[in-house]
């Protein structure tokens, strides 16, 4: 180590920028964590209501979630996770159809038997074949080729629009078929985590922990621009001026980040031309004096709902962390710049909520405490075919400029996970921690989640279990 610890700016503080942050400050940096919001955690980010915290978009982890595991154990707060079994449901023309077991899919109405079989088979060879070729394929075509067309339009292609809009024609293979892999049972049923004092609790000991390493932490913070100074050294500029820091690493979405960048860093640094899009989404959090359902996830795609899923979380956080109210997140992705996107937060209980009552024909507006609207429009990245030689590099200057988004977290699910698992190749390239293995289509499901034993035993797939993925 120098005499004189090299400086580095933090620009973003979710769980990228907080995991690179906590691993910079290990090793020794004198880190500076630049965040424009007043919270930390990004999207896992909070607000008060009735004396508690509440997360503003629904959050949970996996038994897999191996690397995201490993950082709460390093905080000393690993175990303070705990777990429960959930269910998954489709809501077909007012009625529930749970998709949880090979008797659930045999069952599931909606679709012929025969194509019941066929999206069976669907995810059973999901699970037993290679990821290889997929970032080539797309994934109507792959879905249409295993399901058949007639199960594709009527099962997986409203739930592809749920979660791209019109753009999902474009998207790879590989990621339909990481995200039903990271989900597949890992006993007889699904399983789902949460932890004690919420998602808060994970960025409050980050806070604690970065600080007592000397860390500095700077909330409120917007970031104008970063740029080269005249002797080549990297700048980050707010409302308060310019400083200087000996690199820096950038959390935030490509699209901001392309707005960030001064000229004379562009001209030092590979083109980001084939900047990733992304999906934004609307979120309304209700609070309701008596439960909705028993299924933690309720599948609404389509055009007959206003929102494409209805998520009781409160059939997986304990009543010591919600109190005696039921939680459930109504949730919609739409582009930013959908007209949708924009409208009142009135408009949108006017009209969510009396379809919520339509679908829910016991919800009485007696049982509704209040609610809430929340929009975050960087959520989950527009991927493209070919995505594998998309991803932006995680060097953009060497020894001085890094980068660790959600645009980069492919071919893994975007997740707070996949976010860890970002930072840790970013960390890899800057020289901390172990060498990160080369990004490709057989990378790894789960990382260090075996190395690590964090997760629960493994049972056999199961034949004909249901291939459906939370999109």
């Amino acid at each position: 180590m120098s005499a004189t610890p090299k400086s580095v700016a933090i620009l973003g503080g979710g769980i990228s920028g907080l995991t690179c942050a906590l691993r910079l400050a290990q090793e020794g940096r004198r880190v500076t964590l630049i965040e424009g919001s007043a919270h930390l955690g990004g999207l896992g980010t909070f607000f008060e209501h009735d004396d508690r915290t509440f997360e503003k978009f629904y959050h949970c982890m996996l038994p897999s979630d191996g690397p995201l595991l490993s950082v709460l154990e390093s905080l000393g707060i690993r175990n303070e996770v705990y777990w429960k079994p959930t269910t998954f449901a489709y809501a077909h023309q007012g009625r529930f159809f749970p998709l949880n077991t090979a008797l659930d899919l045999l069952k599931f109405a909606p679709l012929r038997f025969i194509d019941r079989i066929r999206v069976g088979i669907t995810g059973l060879y999901g699970r037993l074949v290679s990821d290889k070729g997929l970032d080539n394929v797309t994934t109507v075509k792959w879905l249409t080729r295993l399901s058949g067309a007639r199960a594709f339009a009527k099962f997986w292609q409203p739930m592809l629009e749920a979660k791209f809009g019109d753009r999902y024609h474009d998207v790879p293979a590989l990621w339909f078929w990481t995200r039903f892999n990271r989900e597949k049972g890992e006993s007889k049923g699904e399983c789902k985590g949460y932890i004690k004092g919420g998602y808060k609790h994970i960025t409050d000991t980050f806070s604690r922990v970065l600080r007592e390493l000397g860390s500095e932490i700077r909330l409120n913070t917007a970031v104008q621009s970063i740029d080269l100074d005249a002797d080549g050294r990297t700048t980050v500029k707010t409302a308060a001026g310019s400083e200087t820091f000996d690199q820096i690493v950038v959390t935030l979405p490509t699209p901001q980040v392309e707005q960030l960048i001064g000229p004379a860093l562009r001209r030092e640094m590979p083109a980001l031309d084939t900047t990733t899009d992304y999906q934004g989404v609307i979120n309304c959090l209700l609070f309701l004096k008596k439960p909705l359902t028993t299924h933690y996830w309720v599948a609404t795609p389509g055009n007959d709902h206003p929102f494409d899923g209805v998520v009781e979380t409160s059939t997986l956080i304990d009543t010591a962390d919600r109190g005696q109210r039921h939680v459930v997140h109504l949730t919609k992705y739409l582009h930013r710049s959908d007209e949708r996107f924009a409208v009142s937060d009135d408009c949108i209980r006017a009209y969510w909520i009396p379809a919520l009552k339509q679908l829910f024909q016991q919800l009485q507006d007696d049982d509704i405490e209040t609610s809430h609207v929340f929009r975050a429009p960087f959520v989950e990245p527009i991927y493209r075919l070919g995505q594998m030689q998309l991803r932006p590099p995680e060097e953009l200057i060497k020894n001085k400029v890094y980068m660790a988004n959600t645009a980069q977290v492919y071919p893994f699910v975007t997740s707070w996970n996949g976010s860890v698992i970002q930072a840790e190749r970013t960390l890899a390239t800057m020289g901390i921690g172990p060498a990160a293995p080369a990004v490709s289509e057989s990378t790894p499901m789960g990382s260090r989640t075996a190395e690590l034993k964090l997760a629960r035993p493994r049972a056999s797939a199961t034949p004909l279990r249901p291939a459906v993925a939370k999109m």
